[in-house]
C-alpha cells in the first residue's frame, strides 16, 4: 500500500481539542474542531479505533465513512478554501502504550495508575482526528477533562490557564506536528527550577519514588537547556520544559514539545547509590530529548524518511552537551563503547537499511527506528561532519538552519546547505555516500613494492552481494601527507619507509575511531602497531582491537589470532580498552561447550585478565578513583566471577550476607554482580522468590535491573518454567521490559530452549500486546544475538521465514537469518583453531 499524504488535500492551521478520559470505563470521548485550508472537496482525516458520531463542515453536518484499513474518516466538503471541520467521537482507552493510555504502579500495596500519551509515530490519530503527518504543523488548543481525584496533577505541552466545568484549559501551542502533542494526569510528585533565561523546568514522577530520585534529572535538564540555548544561539521557544517518568513506556523516551516523557529507568535515580555508567546513560537520554526541542520539534523532518535528521543529530548532541556539562565524566568513551560497536556490527550485515531510507508502506514507518543505524550510525556521520568543519561553523550553520525553518519542516539537504554556507565545504557531497547507501568500507593498508597502498571496498559479515559501493572517507591518519579524504577506490601514497622514519611512529588510520570504517593492515603494518602499542592512545588501541574483532568475525583473518592478542592488551588501565578486551574474551564463549576442558581454559583466561585489576582496584570505591577506575572495577569483578574465581565468589557472597536485610543498599556499582553470584552459587527456591518479589515491589530502576539479571541466570528448570509463566503477568513483568527478560533467558544455556519455545508458542499474544510498537521487531534481533548452533538456525528459519511478508518485519528476519548463518559458519570453521589457541595460553 503506497503512502497517501492527506496534507496535500487539507492543511490544518488550528485544532480545538476537547477531550474527556474516563479511567473507570476505559473510554475517551472528544470533539476536535479543525480550521484549515481545503485544496479539494474530497477530504480525509486520520483516525484509529474511533467511533465517529458526527462530522460538521462549517457547522453543517456532512455524510462520512470511517475506514479502519486506511485509518481515515472520509467526507466531502461543500466548499474549498478556508473551512472548519468538527468531529465528535469516542475511542477506547487501551493498554497498548500508544495513543492515550494508562500506566500502572504500586504504592503502599495498592495498584494505581496515571494517564499519559505516546503519539510518535502515527498514534495521535488514536486520541483525536487529525492530519497525522509531520508536515501538517498547526497550533493546538487543548481542553482536558477526566474522572479527577483530589490532589491529582495535570500536565500538557503548554501551561494551564483555567478550569471550567471540570475541563482543564491550556495555552495555545506554537505551530507543531501532531506526534509532539502530549498530556498526562495522575497523583504525581514534582521538583521545579528555572533556567537563566526564565524557562521553568520540572521533573515529575509517581509517589512510589523517593523525592531525591528526581534531583539528578532536574539538574541535568536545567543545565542542558541552558547549554543548548547558547550552542544553538536560538532561545528555547516554550515557557516550560516538563520531564515526566511513566511507569509503562515502550520507548526509552519521547521528545514531546514541553512535556518530555521517559521510562522511569531513564529519568529517576538514587543520587547516593547509582553507578556512574547509569548516571551517564540517564543523562544522555535527557540531553538527547532536550536536543530534540530544537532539532525535531522547532524544525521537523518533512516526512518519516528523513527520521535520521531528528534522531542522528540528537544522538550526537546528547554526548556533545553532556561532555560540556560534565567534562570529567569522559562521556565520549560511552559513545565509543556503545554507539560505535552497535553501528559497526549492524551495518556489516547485507540488507541493512541506509540512514536515509524511503518509506513505501505505512506499516514500515516504525521499522525505520533502527537504533544501530538511524541513531548510532547517523550520529557517527554527524561526528564526522563536526570534525571536518569544526564547532564554529557547526554553530553558525545551525543558527541559520533554525532561523530559516523554525516552526516548519526541513530535509537533509536543507541542513547540508546551511552547513556548507557556514563552512565553505561541500558537506552534502561528502555525506551523500554515507547516508544514501547502506554499509561501510574496510580500508586495506598494504605495502606493495615498498609503497603504501590504500584500497576501499564494502565490509560484510556473512553472505552478501557486493554492489561495488564507494565512499568519501575521512581517513584521520597520523601522517600529515596522507590526504584528509579518500575519494577513489585506491590510493598509492609512495614510499612507506620514508614516511615511517620521518614520523618515528607506526601508521595509524582512523584515529580515535572518528570515521565509520575499519582498517585491515597487512601483517607488517599490524605488527608495527602491536610492537608499539605504547605510542597509541587508549582510543586507538581500542579501535585496533575492534577492527581485528570484526575482521575475524568476517573470517578475513583467523579468529584464533584474537586469543593470542589478548595478553598484549591485558595491562592497559584504560576503561575503553578493557571494555573491548573483556568483550572479546566473552565472545570466545561461543566456541566452547559447557563443562568442557575448553570452558575451564576460558575461565582461566578470564581470571588472568581480571586478576591484576581486582588487585589494584579492590571491591570498594574510594574518593580518589579516576573515571577509568570507577568504570573498570565492576567490569573486572564481573569477569572474575564469570571465570569462577574462588576468591571473587567468596567476596561477593560476603557482600550479600552483609547486606541481606537491605539488598537495595548494596553498593550499586557491584550490586548486579553480587546478586547474580548469589543466584548462581548459592541458589534456592526461597532466594528466587525473594528476588522476584523484590523486583515487583521496588521502584528503583537500577535495583530492578540487577534483580532481573540475577533471576534470568537461574539454572533450575522448575524455576525457569515458573519465571516464563510470569512473562504474561504484567503485574510482575511489564510488557515494556519483556524483551530484556526473554533475551536474558535465551542467553542462559540452561534456559535457552525453553525461552525460544515460549516465544514460538506465544508469538500471537506478543504481537497483540506489543506488535504495533516500534520495538516489536527487536524480539527477532535479540534472538539472532543468542543463536549459534545449526539446530537453532533451523528453528529460527522454520518459524520466521513464513513471516517474511509481515510489514515491518521483512528486513529484520532476512538480516537476522544471515547473522545466525554467519555465526554458525564461523564456529564450524574456526572452533578447532580457537580451542587450540586457548589450550596454549
Amino acid at each position: 500500500m503506497a503512502i497517501e499524504h492527506l496534507y496535500t488535500a487539507f492543511q490544518p492551521n488550528n485544532y480545538q481539542l476537547k477531550i474527556m478520559v474516563d479511567r473507570a470505563s476505559k473510554l475517551i470521548s472528544g470533539q476536535a474542531t479543525i480550521t484549515g485550508h481545503a485544496s479539494q472537496p474530497t477530504l480525509q482525516l486520520h483516525q484509529k479505533f474511533m467511533t465517529v458520531s458526527e462530522v460538521l463542515v462549517n457547522d453543517q453536518a456532512v455524510p462520512f465513512t470511517v475506514s479502519d484499513e486506511t485509518e481515515t474518516i472520509n467526507f466531502t466538503t461543500p466548499t474549498t478554501g478556508e473551512i472548519t471541520v468538527a468531529v465528535t467521537y469516542t475511542a477506547p482507552l487501551t493498554d497498548t502504550m500508544m495513543g492515550i493510555y494508562p500506566s500502572y504502579y504500586e504504592l503502599n500495596g495498592e495498584t494505581k495508575q496515571i494517564i499519559g500519551t505516546q503519539f510518535e509515530t502515527t498514534f495521535a490519530r488514536q486520541a483525536f482526528p487529525s492530519i497525522d503527518e509531520p508536515e501538517a504543523k498547526a497550533t493546538f488548543d487543548l481542553a482536558l477533562k477526566f474522572d479527577e481525584q483530589p490532589g491529582e496533577t495535570v500536565l500538557a505541552n503548554m501551561p494551564e490557564t483555567k478550569v471550567v466545568d471540570g475541563y482543564h484549559y491550556f495555552e495555545r501551542t506554537v505551530k507543531m506536528s501532531t506526534y509532539l502533542v502530549a498530556f498526562a494526569f495522575g497523583d504525581l510528585q514534582s521538583k521545579l527550577t528555572e533556567t537563566k533565561s526564565g524557562v521553568k523546568v520540572g521533573v515529575f514522577a509517581t509517589k512510589a519514588h523517593q523525592a531525591k530520585e528526581l534531583d539528578f534529572a532536574l539538574d541535568i535538564a536545567k543545565r542542558a537547556i541552558e547549554f543548548y540555548e547558547d550552542f544553538y544561539q536560538t532561545p528555547y521557544p516554550l515557557p516550560h520544559s516538563w520531564q515526566l517518568a511513566l511507569p509503562d513506556f515502550s520507548a526509552g523516551a519521547m521528545e514531546n514539545w514541553g512535556l518530555v516523557t521517559y521510562r522511569e529507568a531513564y529519568l529517576t535515580l538514587d543520587p547516593d547509590n547509582t553507578p556512574l555508567r547509569t548516571k551517564q546513560i540517564v543523562a544522555t537520554v535527557i540531553t538527547h530529548e532536550l536536543a530534540h526541542q530544537w532539532f525535531g520539534d522547532l524544525v521537523t523532518m518533512k516526512w518519516w524518511d528523513e527520521l535520521w535528521l531528528n534522531e542522528s543529530f540528537a544522538n550526537m548532541m546528547e554526548y556533545l552537551a553532556l561532555d560540556a556539562l560534565e567534562p570529567t565524566w569522559q562521556v565520549w568513551d560511552l559513545f565509543q563503547t556503545s554507539e560505535v560497536p552497535s553501528a559497526l556490527n549492524r551495518d556489516a550485515t547485507d540488507g541493512v537499511q541506509s540512514v536515509h531510507v524511503a518509506v513505501n508502506d505505512p506499516a514500515e514507518i516504525d521499522a525505520l527506528f533502527d537504533g544501530a543505524i538511524v541513531y548510532a550510525k547517523g550520529s557517527r556521520m554527524l561526528v564526522m561532519v563536526r570534525s571536518l568543519i569544526g564547532d564554529d561553523a557547526l554553530r553558525a550553520g545551525l543558527k541559520q538552519y533554525f532561523a530559516a525553518h523554525q516552526y516548519g519542516n526541513a530535509t537533509g539537504d536543507d541542513l547540508w546547505q546551511a552547513l556548507e554556507a557556514a563552512s565553505g565545504m561541500p558537506v552534502g557531497q561528502i555525506m551523500h555516500s554515507w547516508l544514501e547507501q547502506p554499509g561501510y568500507p574496510v580500508v586495506e593498508a598494504n605495502l606493495v613494492d615498498g609503497d603504501l597502498v590504500l584500497s576501499q571496498h564494502q565490509f560484510f559479515i556473512g553472505e552478501h552481494s557486493d554492489q561495488n559501493r564507494q565512499w568519501q572517507i575521512p581517513l584521520h591518519a597520523n601522517y600529515p601527507e596522507i590526504p584528509a579524504l579518500m575519494t577513489t577506490p585506491t590510493l598509492n601514497l609512495g614510499n612507506y619507509e620514508q614516511m615511517r622514519s620521518q614520523h618515528d611512529q607506526p601508521l595509524c588510520l582512523n584515529q580515535s575511531a572518528a570515521s565509520h570504517f575499519i582498517v585491515k593492515y597487512d601483517q607488517t603494518l599490524q605488527a608495527d602497531l602491536l610492537n608499539n602499542l605504547a605510542t597509541l592512545n587508549a582510543a586507538d588501541q581500542r579501535n585496533l582491537l575492534e577492527d581485528i574483532r570484526l575482521l575475524a568475525q568476517a573470517q578475513q583473518i583467523p579468529y584464533a589470532d584474537i586469543v593470542k592478542l589478548l595478553p598484549q592488551f591485558a595491562h592497559s588501565e584504560a576503561y575503553i580498552v578493557n571494555d573491548v578486551l573483556f568483550a572479546l574474551a566473552g565472545q570466545l564463549k561461543q566456541f566452547v561447550q559447557p563443562n568442557s576442558d575448553a570452558e575451564a581454559q576460558l575461565h582461566q583466561l578470564y581470571r588472568e585478565l581480571s586478576r591484576p585489576h581486582l588487585h589494584n582496584l579492590g571491591w570498594h570505591a574510594n574518593g580518589t578513583d579516576t573515571v577509568d577506575q570507577t568504570m573498570l572495577r565492576p567490569m573486572a569483578i564481573g569477569l572474575a566471577l564469570a571465570g569462577e574465581d574462588d576468591g571473587a565468589i567468596k567476596q561477593a557472597h560476603e557482600f550479600f550476607e552483609l547486606h541481606q536485610d537491605d539488598l537495595e543498599n548494596l553498593p550499586a556499582a557491584i550490586r548486579t554482580s553480587v546478586l547474580k553470584n548469589e543466584m548462581k552459587h548459592y541458589p534456592s527456591t526461597q532466594l528466587f522468590h525473594q528476588f522476584l518479589t523484590m523486583y515487583q515491589k521496588t521502584a528503583n530502576p537500577s535495583f530492578k535491573s540487577g534483580l532481573q539479571a540475577a533471576l534470568v541466570s537461574v539454572k533450575d528448570h522448575t524455576l525457569i518454567t515458573g519465571l516464563l509463566k510470569e512473562f504474561k503477568n504484567a503485574a510482575v513483568i511489564k510488557p515494556q521490559d519483556l524483551r530484556g527478560w526473554y533475551y536474558g533467558l535465551l542467553a542462559n544455556d540452561s534456559a535457552s530452549d525453553e525461552a525460544w519455545n515460549w516465544l514460538v508458542t506465544n508469538w500471537d499474544w506478543l504481537e497483540a500486546t506489543v506488535g504495533g510498537d516500534m520495538e516489536f521487531a527487536t524480539f527477532i534481533t535479540v534472538t539472532s544475538r543468542a543463536f549459534k548452533t545449526p539446530t537453532q538456525l533451523a528453528n529460527f528459519d522454520r518459524f520466521f521465514t513464513p513471516k517474511l511478508d509481515t510489514p515491518g518485519l521483512t528486513r529484520e528476519i532476512k538480516m537476522d537469518l544471515n547473522v545466525i548463518q554467519s555465526r554458525v559458519a564461523l564456529i564450524q570453521a574456526q572452533q578447532a583453531a580457537v580451542l587450540a589457541a586457548l589450550a596454549e595460553l
